[in-house]
């Protein structure tokens, strides 16, 4: 079937749809009251088989490489579609709990390509300079100033203060919204250096795990293991797999740039980013998450080591659980992804 015979076919269903959907979005083509007076209610029903119909067109396009104009067309439709469909306000609690237990997981097992290769750029510095420092501390100065390593020192020393606590901040509370500031900060900028073809993403992700490595080295190196770990497992569960992510969904950007296929560089940095949304959300969760543990649970002194370390460990079990099951449609395959 030639693209034009295609939409030959199908283009009254897609001028229906595209009907339907702008009456819910409140930007009706027809004109006057008179007509807004005169046209007929929305069959909900009749959109979501529209919707589900076009989705299929969408991807018989896309596999048989139709032109871009046409793709464009249909990929637009069935956004707005997908809009009203899920994110009607009467639907906004079971459309978040969609976002979280269906379309964050999925998204991040559609870029595992991109998760693969940010997990390893974080996690051999961490090993590598980790196993430098602990053999040589004197090697922590390499990439920490020596200001940071005698804080870190008090930080994870023995005493009765709060493990971990840094700067002026004297409360939890302060704690957590410092915490909250600092890990939004790394996660933008791992995400955001995509856009410097995936370098700049490389680059923060592979330096956040060098400073990891080099302080855990270091620290163990001194004495100050047990502090340390049972201070780190249960946020880290959360605060490093978003890291990864965050560097997952930059590397996407960065390969719309270096190969856009059919589209534009533009065109393909807009459908990476928006791809990447889903990332982003659970990405700004996890830290949250993450935050509160380390304020208000690793800090503590008065929860024993081996506790911690208990409960890290079903944290961290929780977290690949959910990254790699969750929202998986039962008998049938995941939709795939170009990462």
């Amino acid at each position: 079937m030639t693209p034009l015979q295609f939409e030959s076919d199908y283009r009254a269903m897609w001028d229906e749809l595209d009907e339907a959907v702008a009456q819910l979005e409140g930007r009706t083509k027809l004109r006057g009251e008179k007509a807004r007076a005169e046209r007929p209610a929305v069959d909900a029903a009749r959109i979501a088989a529209l919707y589900r119909a076009t989705c299929e067109h969408l991807a018989l396009a896309r596999s048989r490489d139709y032109p871009i104009h046409l793709m464009q067309r249909l990929e637009d439709l069935t956004q707005r579609a997908h809009q009203v469909v899920y994110r009607r306000p009467d639907r906004s609690t079971a459309r978040l709990a969609r976002l979280f237990l269906v379309e964050v997981p999925q998204s991040v097992r559609a870029h595992r390509l991109y998760m693969w290769i940010a997990a390893a750029v974080f996690v051999l510095p961490l090993l590598v300079l980790g196993a430098i420092s602990y053999a040589d501390p004197g090697f922590v100065l390499s990439v920490h100033d020596a200001a940071s390593v005698r804080e870190y020192d008090k930080m994870y020393g023995p005493g009765s203060s709060p493990i971990g606590r840094e700067r002026a901040a004297d409360t939890d509370v302060a704690m957590f919204g410092y915490y909250i500031m600092n890990n939004i900060g790394i996660a933008f900028r791992c995400f955001a250096g995509g856009v410097f073809l995936g370098l700049g993403s490389l680059f923060f992700v592979a330096y956040n795990g060098a400073l990891a490595g080099t302080l855990a080295g270091y620290l163990t190196a001194r004495g100050h293991a047990e502090n340390f770990y049972s201070f780190v497992i249960t946020h880290g569960a959360f605060e490093l797999t978003a890291i990864v992510i965050s560097g997952a969904a930059g590397l996407s950007l960065g390969r719309a740039l270096l190969a856009p296929g059919r589209l534009t560089r533009a065109q393909a940095l807009r459908k990476a980013a928006a791809d990447a949304v889903p990332l982003m959300y659970g990405v700004t969760a996890m830290l949250l998450i993450a935050a509160a543990l380390e304020a208000f649970w690793s800090s503590s002194r008065w929860v024993t080591p081996q506790v911690k370390y208990i409960v890290g460990g079903c944290f961290w079990l929780l977290v690949l659980a959910y990254l790699g099951w969750q929202g998986r449609p039962r008998g049938d395959a995941e939709p795939a992804h170009a990462g």
